[in-house]
């Protein structure tokens, strides 16, 4: 227990100081901007605690607001999206899975891990720009946002998963 706290403590920090310090700085075209640190919500294993997964999400959602000047933009999806995470790694695991089988492409199949990490990324980038941009008055705008922030988000993901032991 104490182990897996640490480990995910150091995924924590890593993904955080990569996104405050690296990936913040990344605009492709004004308007999407990776947002690599919702990797650690994706890879929580079937079975964790429910209300484990959301005290990280929202502690993840938190830490990146207080870097980015954002009050509660990043806490709220990061949140959402914690909240739906173990619903839908039930979707793309078998019945008869074990218990506490890791979220990763090696264990669920590579097909089924994008397919849950594409959905995830998705509902993140949209509700994160719909609650920052506060408007959809420029919803071509906002389209673009998530749209470009999710496709560049996916791809750093599954160049991160492809890395994984």
């Amino acid at each position: 227990m104490v182990v897996d706290i640490i480990r995910r403590l150091v995924i924590f920090v890593a993904l955080l100081l990569a996104q405050v310090l690296v990936l913040n700085r990344i605009q492709l075209f004004h308007c999407a901007t990776p947002l690599l640190y919702i990797y650690f919500i994706i890879i929580f294993p079937r079975r964790y605690p429910r209300w484990a997964i959301l005290l990280w999400s929202f502690a993840m959602g938190l830490a990146v607001d207080m870097f980015n000047n954002t009050p509660g933009v990043a806490a709220a999806s990061t949140t959402l999206i914690g909240f739906l995470q173990p619903w839908l790694i039930e979707l793309f695991l078998p019945r008869e899975a074990e218990d506490n089988i890791k979220s990763a492409a090696r264990t669920l199949g590579v097909g089924h891990f994008v397919s849950l990490s594409f959905i995830l990324t998705i509902i993140f980038c949209m509700v994160f720009f719909a609650i920052e941009l506060f408007s959809f008055a420029t919803w071509s705008y906002w389209l673009q946002c998530a749209g470009g922030s999710a496709l560049l988000t996916f791809v750093l993901m599954m160049a991160l998963e492809s890395l994984r032991k």
